[in-house]
Order: structure tokens, then sequence, then C-alpha cells
């Protein structure tokens, strides 16, 4: 079922109006129209961010993909409009919109939001808000939408437990189909009535927003909630958990309100990685994204144990696709989209087992077509030497890597086994294959960080670009982006404190005073960012009301620095009562409650507490953390 009548008002009075209309008008190749008459439930995956960023996330493109295989669900797009469209939108009084059909986002039965970043939480509450969705779960009734996340930011989910119903932890592809069938089935047996009896009233003004929740909808919402979290061991109901507060603010621990929800959560898995249909026709945008390329995932989870990483231990047990399973599909993805590059996605690319058979394969079948392959992921060890001879630099000239940190000592405390002999090595091996960039990934703040640690990074990206006038006869260009590292829920670095904005501030100072040769560009990530990037994602559900407050004094698209208010943000939680102090800057001990504990992935507590231990072990003074 399209909706003509809020496409033809959107065309006629919005889009001559708006900046990059492209990225609201739908009908890309490869999307998915279904008639509504004819299907079960109808889902919106709802990206928290700019079309431009949400059209590079892979993991949406296999959501839509998975769902829109069956025969009995529609699944369609929503992304966060840019300003000049939400002032429009609510200028005109026209609801947010899904780009497939035209239809209001509250008329769908589930809208899915992944929050793969912390400062896309206020985009949620825009989103919601446009669509005439009530922001907080405990208002919203029967009739609206089942609000879900997933993702990331899920891991440590009580800063958005006030907005969100359910929470999907772990892989989506055999969880969400769960999920959606589960909910349709539990809110009909709270409403006591048929599905097309109680929900048709939604389409009959096909521009109105749904109506405000009754209490007695809310109970039959509350009751519908109940069961289904009940049925499902990887989901999250915050409304049905309380969290416990110490005397001195702290939080405790998470508790269940009843005996049918579980005390801990687990993350569901896909044990065989190969057996996952792989998104052989991805929608392809109408304007320029930020990965404008095939993506094709070769493994999920990392066989190594770098402390400081969130993604190693989420994305664990380690799988794998087969070589000729990944050729076979990037050979369908170039018919079904003509993308002239090839990226393979992974935690670390040269991880993956037969890397040198899968890229020499991918060589073979994909140079006559003009085809690059991209690497965007590379581990930094032996392997490293040779990608220079299997990769081509047709159309990209530049290797991007992750040190981390710039010494060797300091990286064995991270728990990631690289040595700067191999990185170097790989470079000069890979600029006498024709590469002239190399981009480098740093944090600054690490724990046990010296005075040594900050400058070696500069003589570290120097020293690259040195060797490039002895391969090249001149400096090699060396991007070095510098992030402000935050202690993330789930790793053994999770009881660490965060380091102080004056730190950062010293230690970017510092770097930029050291630096000397041209061809070296240093790019340090914005302090007031990464310090509520802590704040987000080491809260606790208090973080909540500080979201919402910050939402309705303007913060919006709060990832993009020309958008982002810090002092607005700090205004806001210091007005909604949250201790940023205790947030960020105090040490837990290793006995201490955390504010996710009630969340468990593929590892426990107990392990994450030994490679507290390991690293902290290695550190030439004692660390003040977790004493």
């Amino acid at each position: 079922m399209f909706n003509r009548t809020l496409k033809e008002t959107i065309d006629r009075r919005i889009l001559p109006r708006v900046q990059t209309p492209g990225q609201y008008i739908g009908g890309e190749l490869n999307a998915v129209v279904k008639d509504h008459r004819s299907l079960r439930g109808k889902l919106c995956l709802a990206y928290p961010d700019l079309y431009t960023i949400g059209m590079s996330c892979h993991g949406l493109q296999v959501l839509y993909t998975v769902m829109n295989r069956r025969a009995d669900w529609a699944c369609e797009r929503a992304f966060t409009p840019m300003p000049d469209m939400q002032t429009l939108l609510r200028a005109e009084r026209l609801p947010l919109f899904s780009l497939e059909t035209f239809t209001p986002l509250g008329q769908f039965d589930v809208l899915g939001f992944t929050l793969q970043h912390e400062l896309t939480y206020t985009n949620v509450l825009s989103m919601l808000d446009l669509a005439g969705v009530p922001l907080r779960a405990e208002e919203r009734g029967i009739r609206h939408p089942l609000v879900i996340a997933g993702g990331p930011g899920a891991l440590n989910p009580e800063p958005m437990a006030p907005f969100i119903d359910l929470f999907v932890l772990g892989d989506g592809e055999y969880s969400l189909p769960e999920v959606c069938d589960v909910w349709l089935q539990e809110r009909q047996a709270a409403a006591g009535q048929e599905h097309s009896n109680i929900f048709d009233a939604r389409s009959q003004t096909l521009l109105a927003w749904p109506a405000p929740a009754s209490q007695a909808e809310r109970w039959q919402r509350a009751a519908a909630l109940g069961r289904a979290a009940a049925r499902l061991p990887f989901v999250y109901v915050p409304r049905f958990y309380q969290p416990q507060y110490s005397a001195a603010g702290r939080a405790l621990a998470v508790l269940p309100l009843c005996d049918d929800v579980p005390r801990q959560i687990r993350c569901a898995r896909v044990s065989d990685l190969d057996s996952v249909p792989i998104p052989t026709a991805p929608v392809v945008p109408f304007v320029e994204c930020v990965q404008d390329r095939m993506t094709i995932e070769i493994m999920r989870g990392c066989p190594h144990r770098c402390r400081f990483c969130q993604s190693t231990v989420a994305k664990r047990p380690v799988r794998f696709r087969k070589v000729e399973t990944i050729v076979q599909a990037a050979l369908e993805v170039y018919r079904n989209t003509g993308y002239n590059e090839i990226s393979l996605l992974s935690l670390s690319s040269s991880d993956y087992p037969h890397f040198d058979q899968l890229v020499r394969r991918l060589q073979e079948v994909f140079r006559p077509l003009h085809v690059a392959v991209s690497l965007p992921s590379l581990r930094i060890n032996e392997q490293l030497r040779y990608v220079g001879e299997l990769l081509t630099t047709e159309r990209h000239s530049g290797l991007t890597l992750a040190p981390e940190a710039a010494l060797d000592d300091m990286r064995r405390r991270l728990g990631k086994r690289i040595r700067n002999d191999d990185l170097l090595e790989g470079c000069r091996r890979a600029m006498e294959h024709g590469f002239s960039r190399v981009k480098l990934y740093f944090m600054c703040g690490l724990p046990g960080e010296r005075t040594e640690d900050i400058d070696g990074i500069i003589d570290l990206c120097e020293q690259i670009a040195q060797l490039g006038r002895e391969v090249r006869g001149r400096p090699a260009t060396v991007v070095a982006n510098v992030s402000n590292f935050v202690p993330k829920p789930h790793t053994p670095y999770q009881w660490y404190p965060m380091q102080r904005r004056e730190y950062f501030l010293e230690a970017h100072r510092r770097l930029r005073r050291r630096k000397r040769i041209r061809s070296v560009e240093l790019r340090c990530h914005d302090v007031e960012s990464s310090l509520l990037e802590g704040v987000l994602s080491r809260g606790d559900r208090r973080v909540g009301d500080a979201i919402e407050l910050a939402y309705r004094r303007g913060a919006r698209l709060d990832a993009w620095r020309e958008h982002f208010n810090a002092d607005l943000w700090w205004q806001a939680l210091r007005d909604a009562g949250v201790d940023v102090e205790q947030v960020l800057h105090q040490s837990y001990r290793l006995a201490d409650p955390l504010p996710w504990d009630h969340v468990t992935l593929y590892h426990d507590r107990c392990y994450l507490e030994r490679q507290w231990h390991d690293s902290a072990a290695m550190q030439p003074h004692s660390p003040t953390a977790g004493a």
C-alpha cells in the first residue's frame, strides 16, 4: 500500500525547499516495496543518523534482506532528516515516513533502531517525535509501534531505557524475526481482538499521528511486553527491571521486578555464519554516501583479545565464511549494483584463515572487470608484509591500519600483539607496490599512558613518512587519527576512569608541537564529544532524563561537529542531577557492581577480571583503578 497522499504532499510542499532532496524520495535500485494489505506485519528500520551514514551501514542492509525475504513481513527504511527537513515537517504538520511506501512511522508494527554510536541518542527521540510516537515507553499504548533497539549501544541499555520498549541483544539475523513474530502474537492476545479489527484505524487518516494512549491501552501493552520478555531470552525490557542505587548515589544492581524475566540477559548468537544470507542485492542510494562500494562480511568476531575493544568481546566467537561463498556473493552484488569496489568487512580482515587464497581469488575474478578490492581493517603482523603484493592500487592508493598505541610495550599491555617492525616493513612493501598514503588510528588517555607513548605517535608517523622518501623519492602522506580513550562496558578496562578534559587537551597540544614533517597530518578527536560519549556509554538509567532534557532544548545530530553543542549537554546533565564526575572520573573496584552487569556477552565477568589483572601486572606502576 503506497501512501500517495503523503508522497504528493512531500513532493509538492517540502522537497523543493530542502537540501539534498534525493535522500527523501525512495525508489532506489533494489529497494523492496510490498503491498501492506497482504502482510502479517510491517517493520521499519529506523537509522538514527543521516541517510548518507545509514545507507553505509552493512548491518542495516543485512536485516533489510533478512526480513524482506519473508513473504509475510515488509521491511522498510527511515533515517534522521536533516535540520531543514525536520523544521519543515513540523511546520507542515507532516509525520516522518518510510522511503519505500511513504507510510508514517506511527503506522508500523515495529520500529527498529540501531544504536551504532552514543551521540545518535537524541536522534532516536527526534525520529519518535516526528512520528508522533510518545518518547517515553511507559506512555505508549497497544496501538503504538513496538520500539526496539540493538547494536553496540544496547550493550549498556540503561541510558536509553526510558525510551525503548525492548532491546535486542546480539546477532539480529535470527533474533529480529522472532521478536517481530512474538510481538504480533502477544499484542493480539493482550488486546483480545483480531489484528485487523484493532489496528485498521491507524490508516483511516493517512497524514495523522497515532492517538494518545488510554490507561487501558497502556496496560494491554505492558501485558504483551511481559509475555514477550518471558519468551525471548535475548531481549531486555527495561520496564520489568528496577535499578538500585547506593546511599552515595552509585548505581548498584538492576533487578527484575517479576519472576518471568531473566536476571541475566544473554546475547543471541549466529553459530554458522555461512548459513546467514549475504545481502546480494543491497539498496543502492541515489546520493553519495560515506561508503559507496559493495561490502561483504567475511568473518565475524576477532581472534585477538585487545583489552580496550568492546567489539572483540561483543562479537565472539569467531566465525568465518567460505572463500567461494564470498566470491560468488561478491559477483552477485556486482551484477545487481554495478559497484566498482569490494570492501571485505571484518574486525581484522587479514586474520581470515584463508586470507591469501581469498584475495588472490577475488583479484582473479574482479581485476578483468576493473573492480578493486579494499581491506579496511588489516592486522599489523608478519602478513602485512605481503599485503602490498596482493592488493591493487587501482582507484585507491592508501593503507588503513590501527596500531592504537605507538610503542610495542604499551600494545602488549593492551593485549594487541603487534610490533613496529612488522608495521614498518608492511608499509615499505606497500609503498614498493604503489601505495602512497597510510592512515593510522591511535588512542590517547589509555591506562598507564606515559609521555613517551604520546611522543611515539608522531615519531612513528614521521618514520613511516620517511619510508616514502626512501622508496619513492618523496615523503609518504601519513594521516594520524587520534581518538580519546573511553573505557567501554564489557571490556577489561571498564573499571578504569576516563581521563579528564585537561589531560586530553594537553596531549593534543603536545602532539601538535612535536610534529615536524608536513606530509604528516594530525587529526585529534573533539574532547567534548569524547567526554559526552563516556557519559552516555557508562551512565545508568538516570542519564535518560538528561538525554530527553537535552533533546527538548535542541540537541540534534550530536555526532556532527556543526550541530554539536557541548554546553547544552553539560547543562542538561547538571539539571537532571547526573554526577558527571562520578560517571566518568571515579574508578571502580573489581568487586563493585556496574550499571550494565545484567547484560552478559560471550565472556563473563570473571574473564574480564583476569584480563584486567594481566594488563595491570605489565604496567610500570600499580594502577589506581580496580584496586
